[in-house]
């Protein structure tokens, strides 16, 4: 399985970006996929997370802002990042998993400038 992530950028604050993540493999539809973060010096962190029918958690700090959504027929899962703070800014990363099994996308850099 192959992840690939796109879609990040500078944008000022209180601007939006979507971000993509394309898998290789239909049999991705029934796994849980998600983006996660990290910024320098930090730990990476969840951000969203989908399940195969759709079911969206959010961290708490994005609540509000930012969507996750999935298109099970292109094995595709977004994040819609709207009202963006200089806070987001990291490196994001799409994963997608299932059991024991967990794959990870390249990371995809967003930077918010204020």
């Amino acid at each position: 399985v192959q992840l690939q992530a796109c879609g990040g950028g500078l944008v000022q604050a209180g601007g939006s970006l979507r971000l993509s993540c394309a898998a290789s493999g239909s049999m991705i539809r029934f796994w849980m996929m998600g983006w996660f973060r990290q910024a320098p010096g930090k730990q990476r962190e969840l951000v969203a997370e989908t399940s195969s029918g759709g079911s969206p958690n959010y961290a708490d700090s994005v609540k509000g802002r930012f969507t996750i959504s999935r298109d099970n027929a292109k094995s595709t899962v977004y994040l819609q990042m709207n009202s963006l703070k200089p806070e987001d800014t990291a490196v994001y990363y799409c994963r997608a998993w299932i059991r024991s099994t967990s794959y990870w996308g390249q990371g995809t850099l967003v930077t918010v400038s204020s």
